[in-house]
């Protein structure tokens, strides 16, 4: 018998820099429950080459509303990862 492992799939919309490197505006990715958003960073880093040069701690919204790394994800999240900002 095997156990069952509880998953968590989340929109990863990125911006700028980020859309650049990894060459594409989204990518979904399922990760193993209970997730953060830490846990989301380290596994796009690990399974795209491309997004190795991700910041370890991104500015990252979660369904449009600021969060930090230790934010937790849920099934549908969509989670935006942003580059640094500037203004004038």
């Amino acid at each position: 018998m095997t156990a069952s492992v509880e998953t968590v799939t989340v929109k990863v919309l990125l911006f700028a820099s980020y859309a650049d490197w990894i060459g594409r505006n989204t990518v979904e990715v399922s990760l193993p429950a209970p997730a953060t958003v830490a846990d989301l960073v380290r596994q796009l880093r690990h399974e795209l080459p491309q997004a190795a040069r991700l910041p370890t701690r991104p500015l990252t919204a979660i369904n449009a509303v600021h969060a930090t790394v230790d934010s937790p994800l849920r099934e549908g999240d969509e989670v935006a990862l942003l580059p640094p900002l500037a203004g004038g």
